[in-house]
């Protein structure tokens, strides 16, 4: 590792894959805290953010216009793997947190961190939705609270985050971080 922020996308990665794992193909038409995406849908867009930031970590661009299946053939949770640590070396490149992302227009320092929120809070999303229990990489949360933070207003007004959903003053720092995000720390699939 070259930078801390590859660090904590490692332990991210890491708490990322028994998520991925545990997801059961029947699964994959339940809700998530995501009111516009299902499991699979939630799914393929966690891959392609992983994907695609592989290419702004070399100050390369990315296409969000579309999102590809990726679930495809039995082996797409392992390729979750592969695609994670593949994210981890990118973001260890000497340079990476170095300059401007010619992709998103703000210091790659800043498109790290949306990567490793993306990474967290979506797993944590994944979880909820399939019965899973998940933990953050306890390092990524102050981190987070803080890049989330002062990205909260803009990705408001891009429609990224919800207005931000109340919680008590005994909420840990990550159910902050999801209220933060618009989510209900609290949410659980019917049933589950």
């Amino acid at each position: 590792m070259t930078n801390e922020l590859a660090e904590l996308l490692d332990g991210a990665a890491r708490r990322s894959h028994p998520v991925v794992h545990g997801v059961e193909d029947s699964m994959l038409g339940l809700p998530t805290p995501c009111d516009e995406y299902d499991v699979r849908d939630l799914l393929n867009h966690l891959f392609h953010v992983v994907v695609s930031f592989q290419a702004l970590a070399a100050k390369g661009t990315a296409d969000f216009s579309t999102t590809p299946d990726r679930l495809t053939g039995d082996d797409w949770r392992a390729r979750f793997e592969k695609e994670t640590a593949l994210l981890v070396q990118a973001w260890s490149a000497p340079g990476a947190l170095e300059g401007v992302s010619q992709g998103m227009g703000m210091p790659q320092t800043t498109v790290g961190e949306m990567v490793l929120g993306d990474l967290t809070v979506h797993s944590w999303d994944l979880a909820r939705a399939t019965g899973q229990d998940f933990a953050p990489y306890e390092p990524s949360v102050p981190v987070l609270k803080e890049g989330l933070g002062a990205l909260a207003p803009t990705a408001r007004k891009m429609n990224v985050f919800g207005e931000p959903f109340p919680v008590a003053d005994s909420a840990t720092p990550f159910e902050e971080i999801l209220a933060l995000t618009g989510r209900d720390p609290g949410w659980r699939a019917s049933g589950r």
